[in-house]
């Protein structure tokens, strides 16, 4: 069955393609996929919040509740992705540059686990990460042709709300 695409489908595809027209080099590409390989089942960003416990013993539950709770938010995300059900983006003018898990886009789950990691990650250390952490992934997915620009949109708000209410927990209960 051949399915029918909406006005703003056309133009998320016609961003998606531009992004990729203007920025897709080698050098940004390799770069993507490093990044697609790191947040790939959040697995880097987890690994980064059991280094954190390791590193600061003090605050060792705070780092392993956050990397809990930046896996939560992958599989949030990942739950949505099965209930929306929206297919990668597939169109002539957009090149998909790198293996995915499934062929479900909505919302991206990179995005969501990175967002969260940046949140959480990020009051710990004290630093301002989401705009160093976040920009570069979101914006991989679409240099790699495997999101449309709401999915990593939604995909980081998701991880925000999840990492922010996380974050507001462990503030409340005098941890930093």
């Amino acid at each position: 069955m051949l399915q029918r695409r909406s006005t703003t489908d056309h133009q998320e595809i016609a961003l998606l393609s531009a992004v990729q027209r203007r920025i897709g080099i080698p050098p940004v590409v390799t770069a993507a996929r490093g990044l697609s390989y790191f947040g790939e089942h959040a697995l880097g960003w987890l690994a980064l919040g059991v280094l954190g416990a390791l590193i600061d013993r003090r605050r060792r539950r705070d780092w392993l509740v956050s990397a809990a709770t930046v896996a939560a938010a992958h599989g949030t995300s990942i739950a949505v992705k099965r209930v929306v059900r929206r297919q990668r983006p597939v169109d002539p003018s957009v090149e998909v540059l790198a293996g995915t898990p499934s062929q479900l886009s909505f919302p991206s789950s990179h995005a969501a686990s990175t967002t969260a990691a940046a949140v959480l990650y990020g009051g710990l250390l004290r630093r301002r990460l989401t705009p160093v952490m976040v920009a570069p992934m979101l914006i991989s997915r679409l240099v790699l042709g495997v999101h449309y620009p709401s999915d990593v949109l939604v995909g980081s708000a998701l991880g925000a709300a999840i990492g922010a209410g996380m974050r507001r927990r462990l503030l409340s209960r005098g941890r930093r």
